[in-house]
């Protein structure tokens, strides 16, 4: 099955992929296609697989990990109180990664919610041009936590 995951990698290896902030172990980081949460980003594995369990023990722990310093990165870079972190699975049969930076400025009725109650459709959609330092801000610090692994 071709999902739209498959596609972002395929473009993310062919250069194409204008969401694309760096290239980890494990894949790829993508900043998200809206940004009602600054930084919201998805780590995608490289080649894909259908889920978490179709990675061996090792490519898991490559995988998870990627995961969490994508987020100490976001912590970093946003300001950010906490990261969430899901690997749903449901839409796309897929592996990947959202990895959401939550602020203590979010409206009190969505702060202690799933990210899933924010309107997507009227959230303000990636942007290259305007979300590059941003994304350049992620790959470096990612870059630093990486070193100190």
């Amino acid at each position: 099955m071709f999902t739209l995951i498959h596609r972002w990698v395929e473009e993310a290896r062919q250069g194409i992929n204008p969401a694309v902030i760096c290239r980890v172990p494990s894949g790829w980081v993508v900043l998200g296609d809206v940004q009602f949460l600054q930084g919201y980003s998805l780590l995608l594995p490289d080649p894909v697989v259908p889920s978490l369990n179709a990675l061996t023990i090792e490519q898991r722990i490559i995988f998870l990990q990627d995961m969490t310093v994508l987020g100490d990165a976001l912590l970093e870079v946003t300001g950010a109180v906490r990261i969430n972190y899901e690997i749903l699975g449901n839409s796309e049969a897929a592996l990947h990664a959202h990895v959401f930076p939550r602020f203590t400025t979010e409206p009190e009725e969505k702060r202690r919610k799933p990210v899933w109650f924010y309107d997507w459709n009227s959230a303000p959609p990636f942007d290259p041009k305007q979300d590059q330092q941003l994304m350049s801000k992620i790959a470096a610090a990612i870059k630093q936590y990486q070193k100190i692994l």
